[in-house]
């Protein structure tokens, strides 16, 4: 594979511009085809956001890396062939009402490798969203939209061997006093592997509620970071996926808990159907100094089919005494007694099956931080369990 060579981005599709609409009202955009800067709009004036790419800053050695201190493997590959970073700069104090859009769309041929890397910061006081989706131009969320200048194009086999790499970074800084929230969303086509990394700073009295979903991809791993250093710092951490065909969707967490009082609170979910695999590990690790934090870790999987699998490797590593902190997970199939309650009162079988999984994923689907994400999202994971034909 090679990396997408620098030059000027071709104009988003129709099916971009439709997804845009379908996220409803926004304080800016920014969308990148194969790792190249093609949009950049904005509503808010400068002296509230300021956006752009990273490289143009005076100071880009302390912009890039500001969360990833310490990179390596993949990380080390993005740095180096990452294109056009992103850089979305939200002002002290400030209120951004609508949230800001980042479209990352992959529509190269085989043998393609894409490095998206992009750099949150939210200033302290300051309070904004930000959605930030890696999206095939060929399937999942776009094949789905309507185009008004062309038809639908035909979507990947589900037995296409893996022929493009996509590499995102996404560094998330949380200044004193602020809240940011944010949602990723990876919709990929099965030819396409990715290797992501979510990297978070939050700092005194600050607040970071993230969703990630998972959608796509033949082999999807997401590393999630977050460190909370300054005192009474909180992250809130969810996601929600669901894999089918022969997927492998692969989820790494940290909750580092560096300062007094701070909280992290983590619940991912998810479902695994056909031949596909699902595997969780993640660590709470409180270090030494970090007086009464706490600290929540829950991962859930529901099991539909008997070739599909789930592991879940939850870890705790405990450097301080005066704390609260829990974790745990649980896989299994359908609850039977659920199945039993809905099908003796007349609900066809199918329809009991598709009705508890909806009410899985119902409570976790209300939790994304940016309302007017949670329709699309939780159309997205009615339409995925729908495919499967449950």
């Amino acid at each position: 594979m090679s990396p997408v060579a620098e030059g000027p981005g071709p104009s988003p599709s129709d099916r971009v511009h439709s997804l845009v609409t379908s996220l409803g009202a926004r304080s800016a955009l920014m969308v990148t085809i194969d790792g190249v800067l093609a949009t950049v709009a904005s509503s808010v004036g400068e002296q509230l956001l300021s956006l752009g790419r990273a490289t143009e800053c005076s100071d880009v050695e302390d912009v890039l890396g500001s969360v990833v201190t310490d990179p390596r493997d993949f990380l080390l590959l993005n740095d180096a062939f990452a294109v056009d970073p992103l850089l979305v700069d939200i002002a002290t104090g400030a209120t951004i009402a609508d949230p800001i859009v980042i479209i990352h769309v992959v529509s190269g041929g085989p043998g393609l490798a894409v490095f998206p890397r992009t750099v949150i910061r939210g200033g302290a006081g300051s309070e904004a969203g930000v959605i930030e989706i890696v999206v095939d131009a060929d399937a999942g969320l776009l094949a789905d939209l309507p185009s008004r200048s062309s038809s639908p194009r035909a979507r990947p086999s589900s037995t296409s061997s893996p022929e493009r790499l996509v590499v995102p970074v996404t560094e998330i800084s949380v200044a004193d006093d602020s809240s940011l929230s944010y949602v990723s969303v990876q919709a990929l086509g099965t030819d396409t592997w990715q290797l992501a990394h979510q990297a978070s700073v939050i700092g005194a009295s600050a607040t970071l509620e993230s969703f990630a979903v998972a959608l796509g991809g033949g082999y999807a791993r997401l590393r999630t970071d977050s460190a909370l250093r300054g005192v009474s710092g909180t992250s809130k951490l969810r996601a929600a996926f669901i894999g089918r065909d022969e997927q492998m969707l692969d989820f790494r967490t940290l909750q580092d808990h560096l300062a007094p009082r701070t909280t992290s609170d983590l619940l991912f979910m998810g479902a695994v159907a056909d031949h596909s695999h699902s595997v969780y590990s993640g660590l709470i690790r409180v270090h030494r100094g970090a007086v009464r934090s706490d600290a929540r870790q829950t991962n859930h999987n529901l099991v539909l089919d008997e070739g599909a699998h789930a592991d879940s490797v939850p870890n705790l590593d405990i450097e301080e005494n005066d704390v609260s902190c829990s974790h745990g997970s649980t896989v299994g199939p359908v609850d039977e007694d659920q199945r039993y309650y809905l099908e003796s009162r007349g609900v066809e079988p199918d329809v009991a099956e598709r009705l508890i999984i909806a009410g899985f994923f119902e409570d976790i689907a209300d939790q994304v931080p940016i309302a007017g994400t949670r329709s699309m999202i939780g159309q997205a994971l009615a339409d995925r369990t729908g495919a499967h034909g449950v």
